[in-house]
């Protein structure tokens, strides 16, 4: 994966009146589809992506992230494969799911300063067999945290530039 990088969530209006958020790379190509909140409820969850970049800042792992950068592993067909591959996709977007509903009842993790321990556990049981086995807890922790803190500026400010740094485990946003 890049080492540096920034992507644009932009919001854009669809022939059909709803609000989709296109990500876009550096480049001004788009990474993935578009994406709606894909609820009864507009809650913000169509900016979950930051989720992604967020564990690939702080984990270094996202498979998600990866997909979307087109940095799979092709190279390598056993990472491609369990790393890379739709189970690992699967299992990061199954923890972002999870912990979107329990940071929607601590409203979306604002002035919080810890995270379950329990919520922790199961995302360490769910990715025992995977490379990110090797980060504790508290790697999780300040992973999610930073997302959620970068999640909120985007659905605040409906969008933004996100600027990641991988080498200094950093994600900042900024406004165009």
């Amino acid at each position: 994966m890049p080492r540096q990088t920034s992507l644009t969530f932009t919001p854009t209006k669809t022939d059909d009146g709803r609000t989709v958020i296109v990500l876009t790379r550096e480049d001004g190509t788009p990474a993935g589809d578009p994406l709606t909140s894909a609820s009864h409820v507009e809650d913000g969850y169509r900016f979950h992506d930051i989720f992604h970049l967020a564990h690939a800042t702080v984990l270094g792992w996202s498979p998600v992230t990866r997909f979307l950068l087109g940095r799979k592993r092709k190279s390598d067909p056993r990472a491609d494969e369990a790393e890379d591959g739709g189970r690992a996709i699967a299992i990061e977007e199954g923890i972002s799911a999870l912990v979107f509903s329990y940071a929607a009842r601590h409203r979306y993790l604002a002035d919080i300063k810890h995270i379950d321990q329990e919520l922790l556990a199961t995302i360490g049981h769910m990715t025992a067999h995977l490379e990110v086995s090797i980060c504790r807890a508290a790697d999780w922790e300040h992973a999610i945290l930073t997302g959620y803190a970068a999640w909120r500026q985007l659905r605040d400010h409906n969008g933004g530039i996100v600027q990641l740094d991988l080498d200094q485990r950093t994600l900042t946003v900024t406004q165009d």
